[in-house]
């Protein structure tokens, strides 16, 4: 699940804090970084494991209404439309999620009042109501389909999960949109015929991607000198400390990885560091940062310091946004 999006993002953002709380300790901060990453990996079996809460308590508001109608002698019950999904039977039994439960002592217990409303959510969302009012027997693809559609339409960009989940782990409000896609994409992926043993997604592809991930990091760290008179260059009378701190920290990471990792596209890495720079820094980063690390890579690929390619039309803003000067 951690792929080299979140891996690029995690370490310009250990890097922000490296310089910023002045140790300078670099074995202590590569060690942040993975934990870091370790736990973005538990914040996607955490939100797995709100859709099984949440139906719990869908549950017992069921059974509650169920006993009220028979106390009250009325004719027409409940409808269990909703917590009869067998896409949530199958995830609730799911082995690697019990086991993060169980192991890690992560569960959603002590917040049932925000699960409660996030359950009063769904019921007002026009997935909710569309479902309820049909009267066919879904198939697992459809309870299934179901839970992808309440999530992308009431748990993404819900404010009040990311206030809960901001007091659990400082890392997570940062880490929710990318860890939302790739709750998407298991939900999508679940199979009715592997039952309880239905796979989720690793917590790394390979071991290629943790090395990646030291390998960045390190690099960005040993090379700054060298990174940030590259950028010196091109700033001409400007001095590198007018530069925001985490333009001239995404950029570093960025030339690191264009030195560092020979197969790895110079728009592949371009792109995404003017990706983060455009949702971590100011509004106008993006723009500045492309027309940056496009001046450079040509540069250094004239001078040979580079063997790689850089197509002419990577984007039709470069040539204005390389001559561009930060305010």
């Amino acid at each position: 699940m951690i792929n080299r999006e979140l891996i690029r993002l995690k370490v310009v953002q250990l890097s922000y804090a490296y310089y910023q709380n002045g140790s300078h300790k670099l074995d202590a901060a590569e060690n942040d970084l993975f934990t870091s990453l370790s736990k973005a990996y538990d914040l996607y079996l955490y939100m797995l494991s709100l859709m099984v809460e949440v139906t719990r308590i869908a549950e017992r508001t069921y059974l509650t209404g169920v006993q009220r109608a028979e106390r009250l002698g009325e004719k027409e019950m409940p409808n269990p439309r909703f917590v009869n999904n067998q896409f949530i039977a199958q995830l609730r039994v799911n082995h690697q999620l019990q086991d993060f439960t169980e192991n890690q002592k992560k569960t959603w217990a002590n917040d049932e009042d925000f699960v409660r409303r996030t359950f009063k959510r769904i019921t007002e969302s026009e997935e909710y109501k569309e479902w309820m009012e049909r009267t066919d027997a879904p198939t697992y693809d459809e309870d299934r389909e179901l839970w992808r559609r309440l999530y992308k339409a009431v748990l993404i960009d819900d404010e009040d999960l990311d206030q809960t989940l901001e007091e659990k782990c400082i890392f997570w409000n940062d880490d929710r949109h990318i860890v939302d896609t790739f709750v998407l994409k298991t939900i999508k992926r679940f199979e009715k015929k592997n039952g309880a043993h239905q796979e989720l997604l690793p917590e790394y592809r390979d071991e290629e991607d943790r090395e990646f991930a030291r390998r960045l990091f390190r690099a960005s760290m040993l090379g700054a000198d060298n990174y940030r008179m590259l950028i010196q260059q091109l700033l001409h009378n400007w001095e590198l400390e007018r530069l925001a701190l985490m333009d001239l920290l995404v950029m570093q990471t960025a030339l690191a990885e264009m030195l560092t990792f020979p197969n790895i596209p110079l728009t592949v890495t371009i792109n995404e560091y003017v990706d983060i720079s455009k949702y971590y820094s100011t509004p106008r980063s993006g723009g500045y940062i492309n027309g940056m690390l496009d001046a450079i890579a040509r540069r250094l690929i004239e001078e040979g310091k580079l063997k790689k390619e850089l197509p002419d039309a990577r984007r039709k803003e470069t040539k204005e946004e390389a001559k561009e000067i930060k305010d």
